[in-house]
């Protein structure tokens, strides 16, 4: 297995405002016009966008949240344990990995609107990952709150919260 830093180089990962790093992979030549997304889009945006995304045990994806469902697909390394808080309020969290038997799914989808964070399980390791984007992901859709305005939103999940903004 390569290391994180082979992988980084190899696949000239850059890194992300979230935290971790990642490449653009895919980006459709299509586009969906402004009219047809709905509210809360400015612009077209492309049908389906995907990134390589990696993170550390000391690098984690902070609390943020966008518009648009986000497919996660797991490919090598650590298990990561995706943290979200719902619209409601509601916390809850999934482990992607291959160990099926241990509850971990090799995908999962982060519905759009949902704030979310991610960790890497394993103490001195890497998750490397895939994110699928639809409608197509564009910087204008992206939120990071600071912690203290998450916990003014969510005031009983004051610790996750703390843990995992920057």
């Amino acid at each position: 297995m390569l290391t994180s830093q082979e992988i980084i180089q190899k696949l000239q990962l850059q890194p992300h405002p979230e935290g971790g790093y990642f490449k653009e992979t895919y980006r459709s030549k299509g586009e969906i016009a402004t009219g047809s997304l709905g509210s809360g889009y400015q612009g077209s945006r492309n049908y389906s966008t995907g990134i390589y995304f990696l993170l550390t045990s000391d690098k984690f994806s902070a609390f943020h949240r966008i518009k648009q469902d986000e497919m996660w697909h797991f490919y090598e390394g650590s298990p990561l344990k995706i943290h979200m808080i719902s619209k409601d309020g509601t916390y809850s969290f999934v482990v992607i990995g291959r160990d099926l038997s241990s509850g971990h799914v090799p995908q999962y989808v982060v519905e759009g609107g949902v704030w979310f964070a991610a960790e890497v399980i394993e103490k001195d390791a890497f998750s490397f990952v895939g994110c699928t984007v639809s409608p197509g992901f564009d910087f204008q859709d992206f939120e990071m709150p600071s912690g203290q305005e998450l916990v003014e939103m969510y005031p009983d999940l004051e610790a996750v919260i703390k843990k995992f903004t920057h």
